[in-house]
């Protein structure tokens, strides 16, 4: 593996094993950024399931943007993943930003979830 990847893994690791010492039992809202799209699942970790999920690569959210790869679709992705959480009963979750800094579009997404209802 290559020193980037290597980092990127160790950070990623260091950031889920911090989340699980604070979590409480909480269920998370996990965040995936790639170059042209935005995913965001709400997982609990104890029955290894996945709640509520929503992305950019859906129908009726990419009919609505430009692109995947803007602040405009991560706050898109944020009210849907927690309006989906929220119908299926989850009120409060723990926000897993995996190796990625907390900036620009995994902000974006954050806050609207906060927005949409979700408590972190």
């Amino acid at each position: 593996m290559n020193k980037t990847k290597l980092s990127f893994e160790s950070r990623r690791i260091r950031t889920r094993a911090s989340l699980r010492r604070k979590s409480a039992g909480r269920v998370r809202l996990s965040v995936f950024r790639s170059a042209q799209h935005i995913y965001a699942q709400v997982i609990d970790d104890k029955q290894g399931k996945t709640l509520a999920a929503a992305s950019t690569t859906e129908k009726e959210i990419k009919a609505t943007l430009k692109t995947g790869a803007n602040i405009e679709a991560a706050t898109a992705v944020g009210k849907a993943v927690a309006e989906r959480a929220l119908k299926a009963g989850v009120k409060e979750v723990c926000f897993d930003r995996g190796a990625y800094v907390y900036h620009g579009r995994v902000k974006a997404l954050a806050e609207a979830a906060r927005e949409a209802g979700l408590s972190f």
